[in-house]
């Protein structure tokens, strides 16, 4: 077997014989190194782990990850809950589109998939459950609709995507990302109604556990927080700050709010949050360290090459092989978090991309919309484990439900699939390069 072969060989056994991913992408990297190079090579480890983490677009994800934390303490959550369940009133599944939309602008200000759905699941879950939401259907509803972070800018995972994609612009990916995300929110509430309604889940009456909330007052509360979506994206907009500013400036305006504005966080909080965002953040850089390794070997080895060209070999029809990829990031995404995947796929993804013609920023979409599914598809399923944590169920119990939101989200995945103007109509009208 050729040096490549072994080094993907050494990657698969590493991971099922339990590694974590980093290490995994590092040491069978030093295998294809030593086997297809030279051992004196190994003196690049430390060059090429380097460099792959002197990017400065990079700084974004530390920041955006402390954000999400931030706004997690600050009592935001609740806040937007209030409003949303005043806006909508009590009603049959009331309680589940309010979940969807507080995850979606949850999603708007930390980018960050298993941080929102802690946010929010510490909230809705007792008042659903309480409306008589079964445990299960709760956990599941409230994991899918935290995977559209990873659509609804800023997200971690297209930043990673425009760092790794040469020549795509992350304004164009954000902008691009902001109607599959919506789109796919709507989808999950297709069937949350439609179970709400037929099994006569939360009655739509009012009560002392259900009382008409004043839509003036929550709207005042809630406003720093639906402020914060619209400061980011409108600084994007404005050209006011750059991606990496705006993370500074989400951070600096989440810390104001929770001081000052909801008063729920303290100095010491912030202090706490600081070191959760860097252990969170150093776990992420890990990767993608360690990634480079693996990527420099598999560049020098040919390995990526290779296997573009026997995918492009597969069938000359863009379209089969589109389904192909999709299938692939898929099954990936179901074990594999959104950074890992991207860095291991795209070295092999790029070249095919660019035979097909695809649209870069496009193609990207997509990708971010697998991988939203597989954050709440079992077996790993990293929201889902968040919520079912906090429901105090087990993981086992949602695989029916997580069934159902997996098609309803693949219905989404299909039609942008099929019309890619759902992703790209804005970022050509607000005159990005797509």
């Amino acid at each position: 077997m050729t040096p490549d072969v072994w080094m993907i060989l050494a990657f698969g056994g590493l991971l099922i014989a339990g590694v974590p991913v980093a290490f995994s992408l590092a040491l069978s990297g030093a295998v294809g190194i030593v086997l297809g190079l030279s051992p004196d090579m190994l003196a690049t480890l430390g060059t090429n782990t380097y460099n792959s983490i002197a990017k400065y677009p990079l700084i974004a994800i530390p920041l955006f990850i402390l954000t999400g934390l931030i706004f997690e303490r600050s009592g935001v959550a609740l806040r937007l809950v209030r409003f949303a369940q005043a806006m909508i009133g009590p009603r049959h599944g009331g309680l589940a589109l309010v979940a969807v939309l507080v995850c979606m602008i949850m999603g708007g200000m930390s980018g960050s998939g298993p941080a929102d759905a802690a946010a929010v699941a510490m909230v809705m879950l007792p008042s659903m459950t309480k409306a008589g939401y079964p445990k299960p259907f709760s956990a599941t509803l409230i994991a899918a609709s935290a995977s559209t972070a990873i659509l609804i800018p800023p997200s971690v995972a297209l930043i990673l995507y425009s760092i790794v994609v040469p020549g795509v612009d992350l304004r164009a990916l954000f902008a691009a990302g902001l109607f599959p995300g919506i789109l796919a929110g709507l989808a999950l509430l297709v069937p949350a109604l439609i179970f709400a309604k037929r099994n006569g889940w939360e009655g739509g009456t009012l009560t002392a556990d259900n009382p008409r909330l004043s839509v003036r007052a929550t709207f005042k509360e809630a406003l720093p927080a639906l402020f914060a979506p619209i400061l980011i994206l409108g600084g994007l907009r404005s050209g006011l700050f750059t991606p990496t500013e705006a993370a500074v400036v989400a951070v600096a305006y989440g810390t104001l709010v929770g001081l000052f504005l909801t008063r729920e966080l303290s100095l010491r909080d912030l202090w706490e949050l600081l070191g959760e965002a860097a252990i969170i953040s150093g776990v992420v850089m890990l990767i993608i360290a360690l990634a480079g390794i693996f990527a420099w070997a598999g560049t020098m080895l040919g390995t990526f090459r290779h296997l573009a060209e026997w995918i492009i070999g597969l069938t000359d029809n863009g379209v089969l092989l589109l389904i192909l990829v999709m299938l692939a990031v898929l099954v990936a995404g179901m074990l594999l978090d959104a950074i890992s995947i991207y860095l291991i796929m795209m070295p092999i993804l790029i070249p095919v991309m660019q035979h097909f013609e695809w649209n870069p920023v496009w193609f990207g979409i997509l990708l971010a919309m697998n991988i939203a599914i597989g954050q709440f598809t079992p077996p790993v399923a990293v929201n889902l484990m968040v919520t079912t944590e906090v429901a105090k169920i087990r993981l086992e119990h949602t695989l029916g439900w997580a069934l159902v939101f997996v098609v309803a989200m693949g219905c989404a995945l299909a039609l942008v699939a099929i019309f890619p103007e759902i992703a790209l109509w804005l970022p050509r009208l607000l005159g990005y390069n797509v």
